[in-house]
């Protein structure tokens, strides 16, 4: 007879799906861009560099970061392959090479496909959690890459600030760029120090500037560098376009900060909503453990359940679309 001991592998996926749709979907930067954004940016960087600056600004790169790297590791690490997980890494500030990350995610589908196994000896176990496996180490790094992102974009009004003050001060902007780095904490302050790095190696202005937009893949990002860039072909008082931008990059913050707060009732619910039936399968069965197994060792309460699981996680995910605010 089919219980619910049966389908135990199910009722974990579908667990695990419910709670990681609700950790993706409400847990999430307050400063984060939304997908469609991230979209149009990359289309409006692509008229923004060229494709010899882009190769020059990989050639610089390539050879400070293959310093301390075999012969085996360079072909392994410069594969065309794996050239948008190193894009990820670089953006998340993580300091590992990309072949690390693959074969850390190929040793882990390895090790929880064969502790499936030995669980429970049917084909498609390990077929179920050696996925999970695979796809964690990249679940993090993007994860890592959201917060550093939102950081950043927290950082950047005191950034323009500092930009500000030194033009004022007479300042040219390549030393205003120095003084953001030597002044501002991390990640913005690495991330400045780069590009400083960049210029003073021999670059050129431009080529470095769009080098800190593909690393920091951010609207606010890319419309302080529009303004730089502008304001060095077109001329101007780049500290009044400046102030104004850091005017906006304020407003926005508070009106996103306003959202997340009138938001907050309706992440909390799905929390109780989703964890609620958990909790109380757990508690009954500590209070009175002849209780739920009426339900769960015949077959049509089995296929309650996974009903009741499945419409869980359609649930999370209408949450999470709901929750998924276009600001």
């Amino acid at each position: 007879m089919e219980t619910l001991g049966d389908n135990l592998w199910v009722f974990v996926a579908l667990v695990f799906t419910a709670v990681f749709l609700l950790s993706q979907g409400l847990v999430i930067p307050v400063f984060g861009e939304s997908r469609s954004a991230r979209r149009r940016m990359k289309r409006r960087m692509k008229t923004l560099v060229s494709e010899s600056e882009n190769q020059q600004r990989v050639s610089l790169l390539r050879e400070h970061y293959s310093k301390h790297l075999s012969p085996l590791e360079k072909r392994l690490e410069f594969s065309v392959v794996l050239e948008p997980l190193r894009n990820l890494i670089a953006q998340s500030g993580l300091k590992t090479a990309a072949y690390k990350v693959v074969l850390l995610a190929i040793v882990l589908a390895t090790v929880l496909g064969a502790i499936a196994w030995n669980f429970n000896k049917v084909y498609w176990v390990p077929l179920l959690a050696a996925p999970v496996g695979l796809i964690l180490p990249f679940l993090y790094i993007r994860r890592k890459r959201a917060e550093r992102i939102a950081r950043i974009e927290e950082q950047l009004p005191d950034v323009v600030d500092v930009i500000i003050r030194a033009l004022r001060a007479g300042h040219p902007f390549v030393e205003a760029i120095r003084l953001v780095s030597a002044e501002m904490p991390k990640p913005v302050g690495e991330e400045f120090q780069i590009t400083f790095n960049e210029i003073n190696y021999g670059g050129d202005v431009r080529t470095a500037l769009m080098g800190l937009l593909q690393r920091v893949p951010s609207i606010l990002v890319m419309a302080l560098i529009t303004a730089v860039l502008v304001q060095r072909e077109a001329g101007g008082n780049l500290a009044e376009v400046l102030e104004k931008i850091a005017a906006v990059i304020r407003g926005r913050f508070r009106f996103q900060r306003k959202v997340r707060t009138l938001s907050a009732e309706g992440r909390i619910s799905a929390w109780v909503l989703t964890l609620t039936p958990f909790a109380l399968f757990v508690l009954i069965s500590l209070i009175n453990p002849d209780y739920m197994p009426m339900l769960t060792e015949s077959t049509r309460g089995a296929d309650i359940v996974m009903i009741a699981l499945g419409l869980i996680v359609v649930g999370v995910f209408w949450i999470k679309r709901i929750l998924n605010l276009k600001v």
